[in-house]
């Protein structure tokens, strides 16, 4: 008897054989206190894009599926919102596992008030109230494989959370408390940026992906919960003008090419990686084209870094050092310039060897 082919092979299997492979949802809350600003800027990233992520062009990569309100078709006008949040609905109700929460925006306190609410996303189908941001958060934390900030302001704040503020506001990490660890054992994981780099986050989404399927070990993340590979270093360490510093060369006035601490750049003590990998596919970044930085991926931002055109505290003493030792180095490297600027004596066309070689027919 003829062997049965691959075809006949795989409808003899019995359904609980014939296993499916696990997608892996992302459910993207923008319900936050935020302008959408880290959304648009995900749109721009290169290494990885989003196109990479959502269609599985990357070796090793889960089944993903995306429900965020920026490209999903299922908030357009013809579906409609309902048919976008049942998703989320799904998840609380345990029915999509596993799961990645990426977070848009700080949250609110919602108990310093006595009626209304700060921020919303959908209505409770049961009683047709909104449901506020905080109880979503409330909801699907305790079922969700990862957290993801993204942004400063689901961070650690933001610009909502500022001296003054009526709301209450705070990052994820306040809301949640800083040891919070999913039903997977990661904690919240942080991509601060004002708006986030597009590449910092993509890349942090990837990981986790491939976390979730088992192909990479526990994501690195500093105290503040920021991935170590991206948030290591300062934005001076990565500078182009960090060398005008060491030689006491400020600049005075926007449009020079010189250190900016003295305008009102904190540079020298954030934690940032702009600077070395640009904004979009490589080009741009703050000090890169000419702007201060303002502490965005900082979780001190922006209280303790206003008002942002004014030198910073520490600036006073450390560029005063600079300008006094910055002149001598210059004048000294300014001697060896002159010296290595030239070509050596032996080059020349006249009949004496001058270069030290030893000539057999001398």
């Amino acid at each position: 008897m003829a062997a049965p082919t691959d075809a006949a092979s795989s409808r003899s299997q019995r359904p609980e054989e014939r296993r499916e492979e696990p997608v892996v949802h992302i459910l993207w809350i923008n319900a936050g206190l935020s302008c959408d600003g880290d959304s648009v800027a995900l749109t721009a990233a290169t290494q990885p894009s989003v196109e990479d992520i959502v269609l599985g062009a990357l070796p090793g990569l889960p089944k993903v599926a995306v429900h965020w309100p920026l490209i999903d078709f299922e908030s357009g006008p013809m579906q409609g919102s309902d048919v976008f949040i049942e998703w989320f609905f799904k998840a609380k109700r345990g029915e999509l596992d596993p799961f990645v929460l990426v977070v848009e925006g700080s949250i609110p306190n919602e108990r310093i008030k006595q009626e209304g609410y700060w921020s919303g996303f959908g209505n409770n189908p049961e009683t047709g109230q909104p449901m506020t941001t905080s109880e979503w958060l409330d909801l699907l934390a305790p079922k969700a494989t990862a957290i993801v900030c993204a942004g400063t302001c689901s961070a650690y704040g933001g610009i909502h959370a500022m001296a003054g503020n009526p709301t209450g506001a705070m990052g994820v990490a306040d809301y949640l408390g800083w040891d919070w660890r999913s039903k997977a054992g990661l904690p919240i994981v942080n991509v601060p940026g004002c708006p986030v780099q597009p590449d910092n986050l993509s890349e942090t989404l990837l990981y986790l992906l491939y976390q979730v399927a088992g192909q990479a070990p526990m994501i690195p993340l500093d105290e503040e919960l920021r991935p170590t590979w991206l948030f290591t270093q300062t934005v001076h360490e990565g500078c182009d003008r960090a060398g005008y510093y060491e030689q006491g060369q400020f600049a005075t006035e926007y449009g020079s090419p010189k250190c900016l601490v003295k305008i009102g750049c904190w540079g020298p003590v954030v934690r940032c990686n702009v600077p070395k990998r640009g904004w979009m596919n490589g080009i741009g970044g703050c000090p890169n084209v000419g702007g201060i930085c303002i502490a965005c991926t900082m979780p001190g931002f922006p209280d303790k870094f206003m008002p942002f055109m004014d030198e910073p505290p520490g600036a006073h003493l450390s560029s005063a050092m600079s300008g006094a030792y910055g002149t001598v180095i210059r004048a000294l490297r300014g001697i060896t310039l002159r010296t290595v600027d030239k070509e050596p004596k032996w080059r020349h066309k006249g009949r004496e060897l001058l270069t030290g070689y030893k000539a057999p027919w001398s």
